[in-house]
């Protein structure tokens, strides 16, 4: 079940931010994240088995200052099924004498005439 996990954590500098986005994609299960709210202090992260309790711990400790806001599921949308793209093969005519085509073996076995053996 996907779900969208909202924290608010204390950034002050762009690098604090940069460094709490590293961490929210790195938790497991984690689809997407961004940074919400009018001060951008809010991380939006949207995933499938995210541990919430478990990401505000590691902002915690690694960011500074973390509170679980919100976990709500998000609604799946029903797609509308689209003809899929027909591939297209194509294929480019000889142009001349200087191309050529090697036939490249699988592997190669060699005869019994190289074996030795150690007296």
């Amino acid at each position: 079940m996907k779900q969208k996990i909202v924290i608010k954590v204390s950034m002050s500098s762009q690098k604090s931010r940069s460094k709490a986005m590293k961490i929210a994609v790195g938790v497991a299960g984690v689809e997407s994240a961004a940074l919400g709210g009018q001060d951008k202090s809010q991380i939006e992260v949207v995933g499938d088995g995210v541990d919430a309790v478990k990401l505000t711990t590691l902002l915690r400790k690694q960011v500074g200052y973390s509170e679980l806001v919100s976990v709500s599921a998000v609604g799946e949308k029903k797609e509308e099924k689209k003809e899929e793209a027909k591939v297209q093969q194509l294929v480019w005519p000889y142009m001349g004498s200087n191309q050529y085509v090697y036939a490249v073996p699988q592997y190669y076995q060699y005869p019994d005439s190289f074996a030795y053996s150690i007296m």
